[in-house]
């Protein structure tokens, strides 16, 4: 099988991202490659099967596919018009079905296409070379048959192996081996395209099963992390055998799975991303929104992408609400006073001050700036229908509740006053909260109190099964002592409020609500300075004790740590240069790619069962404070109602189909 001998690894040359490489990839080494030197043919057909398309989707749009001479996009099973002056790419999985339908295509007198490129997405199976390789017609048509090895699915700043079951066929109290060791071993065989592609062999560090005494019984839920770890090890090993492959260690991945927080997928996260996709009723990242009609008429609907091509996105959506509302209240301010036009408009007002909505109103008034106030709009508009969801539902209340429950600053009187005078909080709201209350005190719902408190939140009996099922999720230590630490508390006169995080030392939140956390993010740090616990955390390579504490930490070297300061106002350090439209950054269009080359060894950290934007939003952040890029993957990237309704799943013999909606 062939392989590319371009170097991406963390440790060589000009540094590139997941999103540049795995980009890269697809277009120059295979798409572009895709060409006999002697054929006339300008435009290729590119074939691809239900995943792989999934796989092409996430990282490059139809415009780049197109520029690299692709004319048709296909589905291996449907059925297809016969081209046979044109050349044919298949980007499919390595499978017996797959193989059968590309030998029906090319075999025969009349093939359907003039040559066949095929680049197998993972691994493909000696048999099946071989039963290519029997068909002779067949052969003398294949242009090239290679390993691509990217069978992931890349997100903005990570990716996911689009196992959307897995917290069910792993966490769930169906005992079915043979699904649960599939479901592990499609998992580590995406996992490790991830490193194939990257050029790069991890350290492999995972959670270890703990035990309380050496008589109790280990379970599988306790496993899945270091069943993960083997797995990927296994196909690193046999990677090592591929030309350019590193024979080294050149990076660090730490596998968890979702026991290891469970709070993060149900609080309410305050940052711009996590709201847009938790207050809007968004697909996916689809957003619709109403614009002026052109005619005069109805408002008109329009389907917009919150993505990457959008700049205001990009720099806005790991900001907290408070100062993404901020920022676009400045950037239409300074629109505004950079153009003459706006002035003249704004001069009638006496120089009052306007408001957001004013600003935005003028500005869509002066149609010679239409395209450049476009995006900056959508995102007023966006901010202030948040706002106004924020003040509706009365969700700074809820949201400080749940981080003092987090923090240990708030109880169980506390939620039960909520309740009591909140009854018209949503049902969604108030599951979360129990949800959390949950995670932190899960004596609290054993028997006849559990009940009550349902009761007491007006919620009906399938939303139950939610909380009860946050012990699936438990931490293995936690699980296996939850009788005994509700028998201690009986006795604790003090009845001290118990803390699921501790305030971080050094940082003060900038803005209201940006107490919490994520767990991953203290685990990242600790991973970085070579501070993780390899009793905890142990790692597959079997490395020299000096790798725990020095070989790989000391080789790193931190970005300073700004200091903040507690003020409604985002730092000046903090805040992105605005440029001359009044809506990109500077720092977002031109310096993207110079920010990448000079970072250490990257760090991936993969959660089973599914990561949360926060988590996200942590790996983004840490990518700057560590000058290392952290890559955050997982099988699933889930907002709470889906998270809610995968965790109602997990004993879905006590559901029906009607009780998955909250």
């Amino acid at each position: 099988m062939s392989y590319s001998d371009s170097d991406s690894s963390s440790g060589a040359g000009d540094y590139k991202n997941l999103k540049q490489i795995t980009r890269e990839r697809l277009l120059y080494e295979m798409l572009r490659s895709a060409k006999m030197k002697d054929s006339k043919s300008t435009w290729k057909v590119l074939i691809m099967d239900k995943v792989t398309v999934k796989i092409m989707s996430y990282s490059c749009k139809m415009a780049d596919i197109t520029a690299e001479g692709v004319s048709l996009v296909e589905d291996i099973y449907r059925r297809r018009q016969p081209l046979p002056s044109m050349d044919a790419i298949y980007f499919i999985q390595p499978t017996k079905d797959n193989v059968v339908m590309f030998l029906s295509d090319m075999s025969g007198r009349t093939p359907l296409y003039k040559k066949a490129f095929i680049y197998f997405s993972s691994p493909i199976s000696r048999e099946l070379v071989a039963h290519i390789k029997k068909d002779s017609s067949v052969l003398t048509r294949i242009g090239a048959l290679s390993e691509v090895r990217f069978l992931f699915f890349r997100l903005a700043i990570g990716f996911i192996t689009d196992n959307g079951k897995a917290l069910e066929d792993l966490f769930g109290d169906e005992e079915n081996t043979r699904k649960r060791d599939a479901c592990l071993n499609v998992m580590a065989t995406r996992i490790a395209t991830v490193f194939a592609s990257l050029r790069e062999f991890p350290f492999v560090r995972y959670r270890a099963a703990k035990s309380l005494d050496p008589m109790t019984v280990t379970t599988f839920h306790d496993l899945i992390p270091t069943k993960l770890a083997a797995g990927i090890w296994n196909y690193l090993v046999k990677y090592k055998s591929i030309p350019n492959f590193p024979q080294k260690e050149t990076c660090e991945l730490l596998i968890l799975d979702r026991s290891i927080d469970q709070i993060a997928p149900v609080i309410h996260e305050w940052t711009y991303d996590a709201m847009c996709h938790d207050l809007l009723n968004m697909e996916g990242n689809k957003y619709v929104h109403e614009i002026p009609s052109k005619t005069g008429g109805p408002p008109e609907k329009k389907e917009v992408l919150l993505e990457e091509h959008d700049p205001v996105w990009l720099e806005l959506r790991h900001a907290h609400i408070g100062d993404a509302s901020l920022r676009l209240h400045e950037k239409m301010t300074n629109f505004v006073s950079k153009n003459k036009a706006a002035q003249f408009q704004h001069g009638s007002r006496d120089g009052a001050e306007l408001s957001t909505k004013e600003l935005q109103k003028m500005v869509q008034a002066l149609p010679q700036y239409s395209k450049q106030i476009d995006k900056l709009s959508l995102h007023v508009e966006i901010a202030g229908k948040i706002n106004r969801i924020i003040g509706d539902q009365g969700l700074r209340e809820l949201g400080k509740l749940e981080q003092d429950l987090v923090f240990g600053d708030a109880g169980m009187k506390d939620v039960i006053k909520f309740l009591t005078t909140n009854e018209e909080a949503s049902r969604e709201n108030k599951l979360r909260l129990l949800m959390i209350l949950a995670a932190i005190y899960p004596e609290k719902f054993e028997g006849e109190k559990g009940l009550n408190l349902m009761k007491l939140a007006k919620l009906p009996p399938e939303d139950m099964n939610a909380v009860n099922n946050m012990r699936l999720l438990a931490p293995p230590s936690d699980a296996k002592k939850s009788s005994a630490g509700a028998f201690s508390l009986k006795f604790d006169m003090k009845k001290k409020k118990r803390a699921a995080r501790k305030d971080r030392i050094g940082e003060q939140e900038t803005w209201q609500l940006s107490r919490f956390y994520p767990i991953i993010e203290d685990l990242v740090k600790k991973l970085s300075k070579g501070e993780l616990s390899k009793d905890d955390y142990p790692c597959m390579n079997d490395p020299s004790p000096t790798f725990h504490s020095t070989s790989l930490a000391a080789s790193i070297h931190e970005a300073p740590v700004a200091h903040s300061m507690r003020s409604r106002r985002t730092p000046t350090w903090a805040r992105p240069r605005a440029s001359d439209d009044g809506y990109s950054s500077d720092s977002v269009l031109r310096n993207a790619s110079s920010d990448f080359k000079k970072k250490g060894k990257r760090i991936f950290v993969f959660i089973v069962g599914g990561a949360t934007r926060s988590e996200l939003g942590v790996c983004h952040k840490l990518t700057g404070k560590l000058n290392r890029e952290v890559v955050l993957g997982s099988t699933s990237l889930d907002d709470p109602p889906q998270f809610i309704t995968k965790l109602k799943l997990l004993t879905t013999h006590e559901l029906s189909l009607d009780d998955l909606q909250i």
